[in-house]
């Protein structure tokens, strides 16, 4: 059974969805003002590894996840480029596809955007101020967060701590307006030459936490499965989803809350972010690094836990990426020689059965990739065991390279012969050998040695037998 961290309930809960066998996921998507930064990828990368491995397990997800095209950052951005919001948004919304389609991430069943849904976000916040949950204040409109009995559970903190840090970051404008400094805007008046739609209270445009109540409910229901999103969205982001929805539904919103830990750089670990200008965009440093790299650098570490970015971070996930690479190629070489009637061995099929289960048990457990991926490191190692054997049976070799692949797509990560990628190269190796060979028979074993020795230089491990040289690439 799959076990999540439930950050509402701060333990670990056994997963029941509402519909068996259908996973209703949200996930808080970006702003869309400019390139994504790691920091951002990491959260498209955990949830995206979550909900493959939902799909490993047989569920069907629909995962949801947002685009904000309407925000103060959007505007500001568009009068910088003289440009509409809408423009804006267009741009990075491309970009946004670009860079998560090279690291792999499928695509959202959905990707709402704010300025599709309009008359939908204003139709909600028209319930909660007939309900009593929010009120108009000079044509914005506020959420009486104290109405609302449970406000605070998701972040743990209580309404006396909330308010006081309110009333710390509330300007003198606002408090003029507000009931309560723990009150937050619904609807915002526009200012002078901002976009703005019509609303019974204003031309103005949508708060930031009531878009997502909105989308999440439209698009999947009054319960959520999952909600998850960045813990730096735990408050006020989702607590005030939490409190507009459940005010408006009278029910409950969503039955788990996951949220992954921050990327963070330079030798104090502080977080990366665009606020604080330390941050690397996807955009650029694909450039230079690989995104199968970048993917497998931050897939195989748990979604809740930190990850610390640094050059010497992504070195080591690039030459353990490489190990399980080089495993799989050299198995796809040795399918040459392998014997194709040979039948997979019983206890063959006994190792892979027993490193599936072991997978999903560390899987399974609030999705410890870190176990995971030490079950993937064991079986590349029997690979290449298996593959260095006399006489491998071919459907050994294909059982073993098939479930290396099927561990790995989780993981986003897709592994090929890379018979484009090294081509050239292989062909270059087969000369080597056979000069190597010629060498041999002509007992010139100064020569033979010396091109044996360049072909280990590139990595490359000889095997001499009966039936000819063989090779395959050190891992």
């Amino acid at each position: 059974m799959i076990q999540l961290y439930n950050t509402l309930t701060n333990k670990k809960e056994e997963f029941v969805p509402r519909v068996p066998g259908v996973v209703n996921m949200y996930v808080c998507g970006p702003t869309v003002y400019n390139y994504i930064h790691i920091g951002n990828a990491r959260s498209s990368i955990a949830f995206d590894t979550v909900r493959r491995y939902f799909e490993f397990r047989g569920y069907h997800v629909n995962y949801v996840s947002n685009f904000t095209d309407v925000d103060d950052k959007i505007i500001h951005v568009g009068h910088e480029q003289n440009i509409s919001p809408r423009a804006v948004a267009d741009k990075y919304i491309e970009a946004f596809y670009e860079d998560t389609d090279a690291l792999n991430i499928e695509r959202a069943t959905l990707n709402p955007r704010v300025m599709d849904i309009m008359d939908d976000i204003i139709a909600f916040v028209e319930a909660l101020v007939a309900k009593g949950y929010a009120y108009e204040s000079q044509g914005d409109v506020y959420y009486r967060a104290r109405k609302f009995k449970n406000y605070g559970q998701l972040s743990g903190q209580s309404v006396d701590q909330l308010e006081e840090g309110a009333s710390e970051r509330i300007s003198t404008v606002e408090a003029l307006k507000k009931e309560d400094p723990l009150d937050f805007a619904l609807w915002k008046a526009a200012k002078p030459g901002e976009i703005s739609w019509d609303s019974p209270w204003s031309k103005g445009r949508p708060g930031w936490h009531i878009e997502c109540s909105v989308m999440a409910t439209k698009y999947l229901g009054a319960t959520l499965d999952i909600h998850a999103g960045g813990q730096d969205l735990e408050f006020p982001h989702h607590e005030n989803e939490i409190a507009q929805s459940e005010a408006k539904t009278g029910q409950k919103f969503a039955n788990y809350w996951l949220h992954n830990g921050f990327v963070t750089i330079g030798d104090d670990d502080e977080k990366m972010s665009k606020s604080l200008g330390n941050f690397v965009t996807v955009h650029e440093l694909i450039k230079s690094v690989s995104p199968q790299i970048l993917r497998f650098f931050m897939a195989t570490t748990q979604y809740r836990r930190p990850i610390r970015y640094s050059q010497a971070n992504l070195d080591e996930a690039s030459a353990n990426l490489k190990k399980i690479t080089n495993a799989y190629q050299n198995a796809g070489y040795r399918l040459r020689f392998a014997e194709p009637k040979k039948a997979l061995e019983s206890n063959m099929a006994a190792y892979l059965q027993a490193k599936k289960a072991a997978f999903i048990q560390a899987m399974d457990d609030d999705l410890n990739v870190q176990n995971g991926i030490t079950v993937v490191y064991e079986i590349a190692k029997e690979v290449n065991v298996y593959s260095a054997s006399t006489a491998p049976a071919a459907a050994t070799l294909i059982a073993l390279r098939t479930l290396l692949q099927e561990l790995l797509q989780i993981f986003g990560i897709k592994l090929t012969d890379g018979e484009t990628e090294h081509q050239n190269d292989d062909q270059q190796i087969e000369d080597l050998i056979a000069q190597r060979d010629v060498a041999r028979a002509q007992r010139d074993f100064a020569r033979s040695d010396a091109l044996r020795d360049e072909l280990k230089e590139r990595g490359i491990i000889l095997e001499d037998t009966p039936q000819g040289t063989r090779w395959k690439r050190n891992e």
